[in-house]
């Protein structure tokens, strides 16, 4: 386990190594409407493949761009996740899409892309919906979030004619891409106590996972948090992600951990480290108040 000195020590190389430019980005997440996408290959395969290291298998993604020509990118899918990928728990496995920025065409919008999430359906296409509204909620707040583009997918497989119904989904941003959005740089360290990275951000994210009845998160074993070292800051920030389990989205698979001793995924636990008055937290209150009619309006 790194101590706190080497974590700064840490900070300051990769702030020495960050690109200064943002070229990278796309505008894949610069809009709001549904994307709708085909996934062609092996589709029966893939989705079938649960396994913890399923190969990368090939697909070719299409969609139609703003002129209404239909863009095709050769890419690598493969299954990801863990509660989500039993077969047992979700018919649709989440994907990791890779692609080849050599194969990806410089004028289409997932050039300069690596590697995304795919959020697939798990027991119903409307909790895709509501986790996606969570990542806008949490994109009112603040800019330290993950961005998402709701889409509407086609898997056809290669030897069905039959063009399959479209089911939502979720591209999530890509980390590395989101830390260079925020001039940072993802660290990956475990056991960091929620005291030791950056105290505004945090108590945003923890008085928003309160509000949304998410407990499925922790900083210490970067369970769905991303510490980002950004700027001249030597505390990283909390970014978090993966609202699958909170009560605002429902899903009939989510349960709260044994260990939280609470009963159902609606009933709210503060997971935020103990102050010595509920009065520290003003400050965050008082920000979310000034965003109450944003939140209930998304």
């Amino acid at each position: 386990m790194l101590r706190w000195p080497q974590i700064f020590f840490r900070f300051v190389l990769a702030h020495l190594v960050i690109a200064t430019s943002l070229g990278a980005q796309t505008t894949l997440f610069s809009d709001d409407a549904p994307l709708d996408l085909t996934l062609r290959g092996d589709i029966k395969t893939i989705l079938n493949d649960r396994t913890k290291d399923g190969p990368y298998r090939p697909v070719v993604l299409t969609y139609t761009n703003e002129n209404s020509q239909l863009v095709s990118i050769p890419l690598k899918v493969k299954t990801r996740g863990n509660f989500r990928r039993q077969k047992s728990n979700c018919r649709y496995p989440p994907l990791r899409l890779n692609f080849s920025k050599s194969k990806t065409p410089d004028n289409s919008l997932f050039a300069g892309q690596d590697k995304l999430k795919l959020v697939t359906p798990c027991q119903g296409e409307k909790y895709v919906i509501r986790e996606f509204l969570v990542y806008q909620l949490y994109n009112i707040l603040t800019d330290d979030s993950f961005k998402a583009r709701l889409i509407r997918v086609k898997y056809q497989d290669d030897k069905e004619d039959e063009m399959p119904e479209p089911l939502y989904g979720i591209i999530l941003e890509d980390e590395d891409l989101m830390a260079e959005r925020l001039q940072g740089k993802i660290v990956k360290v475990n056991g960091l106590r929620p005291n030791k990275v950056e105290k505004e951000a945090f108590h945003r994210m923890a008085v928003f996972e309160y509000l949304i009845g998410n407990t499925d998160w922790s900083v210490q074993y970067r369970h769905n948090v991303k510490l980002v070292f950004k700027g001249s800051q030597i505390r990283p920030v909390s970014v978090p992600y993966d609202f699958a389990h909170a009560g605002i989205v429902g899903a009939p698979y989510a349960k709260p951990a044994e260990a939280l001793q609470i009963s159902s995924i609606r009933q709210r636990l503060y997971r935020g480290y103990c102050l010595e008055s509920i009065e520290e937290l003003e400050t965050v209150f008082n920000f979310f108040e000034q965003k109450r009619e944003e939140i209930y309006a998304m």
